[in-house]
């Protein structure tokens, strides 16, 4: 989630953190206070339009109860009914089965998701509308046709 769906920065600023404060993740209530980033709410949804079977794949903070709770209020109040009980909370990723990830870093076993890793703001794929571009490409390409 944090910094493919959600702006993190927002829950930082929101709550006037240094933003060089270490373990910013473990600040109760700081996922409560994030902002999506630009196109995510609408690449999520176009993902469900194309017929890809998309979950959420986030980890929360071990030392921040407040996150686990504060993803699924985030998740219902942001993405609603295209995202129930479609929310997975792992701190190893890779044990999770799927031809995708879409991820900001290799951390947490997103490195080695077996699946093609999607390296959410790298010069490949920088933002939400070269994603979006990317799968719907991909779903085209591998539609059959049958006359």
């Amino acid at each position: 989630m944090d910094n493919v769906l959600v702006d993190f920065n927002s829950g930082i600023e929101k709550l006037n953190l240094d933003p060089n404060m270490s373990d910013l993740d473990e600040v109760e209530g700081i996922f409560s206070q994030m902002i999506p980033l630009k196109g995510a709410i609408e690449g999520y949804n176009r993902l469900v339009e194309l017929g890809y079977d998309v979950y959420i794949l986030s980890t929360a903070p071990w030392k921040n109860p407040s996150a686990w709770s504060d993803k699924l209020i985030w998740v219902k109040k942001y993405i609603g009914e295209n995202a129930k009980k479609r929310l997975i909370l792992s701190h190893n990723k890779n044990l999770n089965k799927g031809d995708f990830l879409i991820d900001d870093r290799l951390a947490n076993g997103a490195g080695e998701f077996e699946g093609k890793l999607i390296r959410f703001g790298s010069d490949e794929f920088p933002n939400w509308e070269v994603v979006i571009d990317y799968f719907d490409k991909n779903m085209k390409s591998s539609s059959v046709v049958d006359n």
